[in-house]
């Protein structure tokens, strides 16, 4: 870690699956980070491999070393989200590895997934980490409109769901000594600050499952970020950095989206290369400091009008500016004994 920041900062890979994972840990090293938080994508991290191969999971420590990084989290967001999820579909066999997709069947599909997961954990700990990140999946997602009517009951089992899919998953993390890290985001069975409180009474706020900060998808639903820190100061077991443009002055633009593509002007948000939007990134890091985090801050960079190249060089230098060494003592301490 470099002198100047009290943090590692690390670069998601996940929206680098398709650069090989040597390649990108020596960009990665060129530009100033730390480290990796590895994706379970593309050539970058084979769960069933590290799984059951130990020279397959010293591999990509070796990468790592050779670029003189290092690793503090993994993520597996794309299985997590099948774990949950109702209906899976080919947005799903999209997104995940054939072992999981199988033959496609809907619930085989969440099992493969929840097994996978309880790898994800396993391989963490092979991997001397103690984070993986990632999505939970929602049945009640689809009911986000709450029309047709939809009875409290429907509510009440998607909740229900959740805690007996997760907690068989969640014991294997107990049992190598692991947390999960859910990324609050729409489509999860967490995605704003209500739905999160009661995910964590749904599973009696065991302490296996926390957050991993990710403000982007909440400003665009006008939630408070910086209070989302200290409301569940924790709970805030990793911290994502991905930031959000938002633009609704003309009053055409809505919260969600219109159906447009990513980068088109007349979206009322966007996600754009940290530092490019909205985000209070020095209020939420004097927030972080002031509940004692002291994990990685790991960028992951999207952003449909700028080159990846340029945003995760230029990312790093932004986020390493406000990561500034904090007082040793109060700032009125010389005030004292005078």
């Amino acid at each position: 870690m470099t002198e100047q920041s009290r943090h590692p900062v690390t670069l998601f890979t996940g929206q680098w699956a398709d650069m090989p994972f040597e390649e990108l840990a020596r960009r990665a090293a060129e530009w100033g980070y730390d480290g990796l938080e590895i994706a379970a994508s593309g050539d970058h991290l084979d769960l069933v491999r590290a799984d059951e191969d130990d020279a397959y999971v010293q591999s990509r420590l070796d990468i790592l070393d050779r670029h003189g990084l290092k690793v503090w989290a993994i993520s597996n967001h794309l299985a997590g989200q099948a774990v949950c999820d109702d209906p899976i579909d080919f947005r799903h066999q999209a997104i995940l590895r054939d072992y999981v997709w199988g033959d496609g069947d809907a619930e085989g599909v969440r099992q493969r997934a929840a097994e996978d997961m309880k790898r994800s954990a396993r391989v963490a700990r092979k991997l001397g980490v103690d984070v993986v990140v990632g999505f939970t999946g929602s049945s009640i997602w689809p009911y986000v409109a709450m029309f047709p009517p939809v009875p409290g009951e429907v509510i009440d089992r998607g909740y229900e769901d959740f805690a007996n899919r997760w907690n068989p998953i969640l014991d294997v993390f107990d049992a190598e000594g692991v947390r999960f890290a859910h990324e609050v985001h729409p489509s999860e069975i967490a995605y704003d600050y209500w739905t999160s409180v009661r995910t964590l009474e749904a599973i009696d706020r065991r302490e296996a499952f926390g957050f991993n900060w990710d403000p982007s998808h909440m400003a665009w639903q006008g939630i408070d970020v910086v209070s989302f820190i200290t409301d569940f100061s924790d709970r805030i077991y990793h911290v994502d950095c991905k930031d959000t443009r938002i633009r609704r002055a003309s009053g055409r633009q809505g919260v969600l989206g219109s159906h447009l593509p990513w980068g088109d002007p007349r979206r009322g948000w966007d996600f754009v290369s940290t530092g490019h939007g909205d985000i209070p990134w020095e209020d939420a890091f004097r927030a972080l400091a002031s509940i004692g985090y002291d994990g990685p801050i790991s960028i992951e960079w999207e952003d449909a009008g700028m080159d990846r190249l340029h945003g995760a060089a230029e990312a790093v230098r932004y986020i390493r500016s406000l990561l500034w060494k904090l007082p040793e003592a109060s700032f009125d301490a010389a005030f004292r004994n005078q």
